[in-house]
């Protein structure tokens, strides 16, 4: 597989994507192929620049051997058009707010995660007003999609 270079977008940068980043890392990293993805995440709002991810979903990434613990929250940047391969949006509004500030011609790297990842097109629900279930299930779904992006990933490579 060539290099590719991912970046996960949710609202604030501190759920979702943080999460998902992670989440992607260890899966390549399983699978033989963390020196072929780049990944990193963003918020399509700046709310959190600088934060850690919320305690809830570096609990959920520990839960499973990840840490998650060392991210900060950013804002997705125009640069970020240029700099990535992928930019999946974690529900429809994400992708929505990506095609609006897109530079021209660039949109076509954007899309929903889920529906790329594994055909769903299904938003990935955001847990930030939920418990530490949420969270979880949260997890569940991103290791799922993630597993699915490598395996899309994989066969278009050959």
């Amino acid at each position: 597989m060539k290099p590719i270079r991912i970046l996960f977008v949710c609202l604030g940068n501190i759920c979702r994507s943080p999460l998902a980043e992670g989440v992607l890392r260890e899966c390549a990293a399983r699978q033989g192929l963390g020196s072929q993805i780049t990944v990193d995440s963003a918020g399509t709002g700046a709310w959190h620049t600088g934060d850690p991810p919320d305690r809830r979903s570096i609990e959920a990434a520990r839960r499973h051997g990840i840490d998650i613990a060392g991210l900060r929250g950013r804002k997705v940047s125009k640069a970020d058009f240029e700099a990535f391969d992928l930019i999946l949006g974690m529900d429809r509004e994400n992708v929505s707010t990506l095609r609006q500030i897109a530079p021209t011609g660039l949109d076509g790297k954007i899309d929903l995660f889920l529906a790329y990842a594994s055909g769903r097109d299904q938003d990935v629900p955001d847990p930030y007003y939920d418990g530490p279930e949420a969270f979880e299930r949260l997890y569940q779904m991103l290791e799922a999609g993630c597993s699915s992006l490598l395996d899309r990933l994989e066969e278009r490579a050959s």
